[in-house]
């Protein structure tokens, strides 16, 4: 799936209660799963970063890392989501972009570590690569990239938005190589990597 075609299914009205898989328990269960993940973020990421979370959504987990002590900006290509992340946090920096623009939202601005979490996994593999090497990007020289990019012994293109995209771990390495990012041991529900 190309970025347009998961920005149109997630502005859809039925997508909120696809947004994640805790929103159909609770809305407490939704919040609680962005502060376990923001705490394992925390983890890696050292205090008082400055980090760009792309794909941030509502503000699930840009919001709580933010109140550890973060300097997060956050990033989506949906404006309800946005819209919604500004009820929550007016006060949080964002931006609305499909991660093809950086350029024009952040000019040189790099970051320290940057965290995209249940984005890859809805786009083909085109344009995962493509969001890939522009995270990389604006990501710092020896900064941190949290990347929820799976692999699997039989990787395939999601086809669709609630598919999940996954990649050989072959390919995954041939294209972090490339852009001169090295694998970090971490026990993450998502790959680290820092920027060489």
């Amino acid at each position: 799936m190309s970025a347009e075609d998961v920005i149109k299914a997630w502005d859809q009205p039925e997508a909120r209660g696809a947004v994640h898989p805790t929103r159909g328990i609770s809305e407490d269960a939704y919040q609680a799963s962005g502060h376990a993940q923001a705490e394992l973020l925390a983890a890696d990421i050292p205090a008082g970063a400055k980090v760009l979370d792309f794909g941030c959504g509502d503000g699930r987990v840009a919001i709580p890392l933010r109140a550890m002590g973060y300097d997060v900006t956050g990033a989506d290509a949906s404006p309800r989501m946005l819209a919604a992340l500004a009820e929550r946090d007016p006060d949080l920096a964002t931006f609305q972009s499909d991660g093809s623009d950086f350029g024009k939202h952040l000019g040189r601005r790099k970051f320290d570590a940057v965290y995209c979490l249940a984005v890859l996994i809805h786009h083909d593999y085109g344009t995962g690569e493509q969001l890939v090497e522009n995270l990389r990007a604006v990501t710092k020289k020896g900064g941190l990239l949290a990347l929820d990019w799976p692999v699997s012994d039989d990787p395939s293109d999601g086809h669709g938005w609630l598919g999940v995209t996954t990649w050989a771990r072959e390919r995954q390495d041939e294209i972090a190589t490339r852009l001169k990012m090295e694998r970090v041991d971490a026990d993450r529900p998502w790959s680290v990597w820092r920027a060489l």
